[in-house]
């Protein structure tokens, strides 16, 4: 007979009330013996001590604090870390990999509703929508249809996609049934590896020169910090548009706001740098940038997809198999 293991939920309250709904949990329940009260928020209370002492995987979420060393200090049977949501960075640290502990991530579910909002973005801007509801809304009147400009339009417009990540391949598998040209520079890829999947492989300047649209997916390392610089911006095709749903550090923020606030290029962000700009922020009011509040990533109904995602990979881990997700040391310098 198996023995489950012991797990417990290590995340914000409000992260375990968002994602770990009654019927996931329950799931939960059933391929470990699940210690879901104290959600741990905090690894230093004589609650969580008393948790820790005999857990065996740590179900995460947003809001995990580092599992730092004393946090594994206080949790000698730790082996496997599950988590709910997207990069680990926040709390597994290098004494979790020094000490083998097994870590899987459901960043691969997370990846869809991104890749989702990027490719509805791609096909809002080629058409103008968003524009063209405003000038309707405005004039209360309809422009004559046949005066609509050649560039307007999806039909053979290039897309480039800055890195191969998880949310750039899955945006990659949107656009094959389109009648797009899709560019991609990622130095991890091989000009091989990007034509299988029926992209052409290119340098991040000609990314920029070429595309209509350049869609960011590259996470923020200390390498990709500023990494959308401002000769690559002023580069891009007049009236292209830059798709930022990665990092907001990622991009050259003040170079973004003279460019598009120039007319120059449009700009879809759902992330900045800080999170929320400040109120007076050029950006805010240029009539060529969209600014969503970090909304591309699962919401909603969608957190279910991460907690099924969690209790697979806690069952498969239970019954002595690999997970299907794992996250490894040796990636960690080039994923979010």
């Amino acid at each position: 007979m198996t023995v489950l293991p012991r797990a417990a939920l290590a995340m914000s309250k409000e992260a375990a009330a968002a994602v770990l709904t009654p019927e996931p949990l329950a799931e939960l329940s059933q391929v470990c013996v699940l210690i879901a009260d104290p959600v741990l928020d905090d690894f230093t209370t004589p609650e969580a001590l008393d948790v820790l002492r005999d857990v065996e995987v740590l179900v995460t979420g947003w809001g995990c604090p580092p599992l730092d060393a004393a946090a594994l200090a206080a949790a000698p049977r730790l082996r496997a870390v599950v988590h709910t949501a997207g990069s680990v960075h926040g709390h597994v640290t290098e004494e979790c990999w020094d000490r083998g502990i097994e870590v899987a991530s459901a960043a691969s579910a997370n990846a869809l509703p991104v890749a989702e909002y990027t490719m509805s973005m791609i096909l809002l801007t080629g058409k103008r929508v968003l524009e063209n509801a405003r000038e309707y809304r405005a004039a209360r009147d309809r422009k004559d249809w046949l005066s609509t400009p050649p560039d307007v339009g999806n039909f053979g417009r290039t897309v480039g996609i800055l890195s191969a990540s998880l949310i750039g391949r899955r945006v990659i598998e949107l656009l094959r049934p389109f009648d797009f040209r899709v560019l991609l520079h990622d130095p991890y890829v091989t000009g091989a590896e990007a034509a299988a999947w029926g992209v052409e492989a290119v340098g991040l300047g000609d990314l920029f020169e070429r595309s209509d649209v350049v869609s960011v997916h590259t996470p923020l390392l200390p390498a990709t910090r500023g990494l959308v610089s401002r000769e690559l911006l002023t580069s891009m095709r007049p009236d292209a548009v830059l798709i930022n749903t990665a990092r907001g550090a990622v991009v050259d923020q003040d170079a973004l706001a003279d460019v598009t606030g120039a007319g120059r290029i449009r700009a879809v962000l759902d992330v900045t740098d800080p999170e929320v700009l400040p109120s007076d922020h050029p950006l805010w009011t240029s009539d060529n940038v969209l600014i969503t509040p970090h909304l591309a990533g699962s919401q909603g109904n969608e957190w279910r997809r991460l907690a099924d995602l969690a209790v697979a990979e806690v069952a498969r881990w239970a019954s002595g198999e690999s997970f299907a997700h794992p996250v490894r040391r040796d990636s960690l310098g080039r994923i979010a």
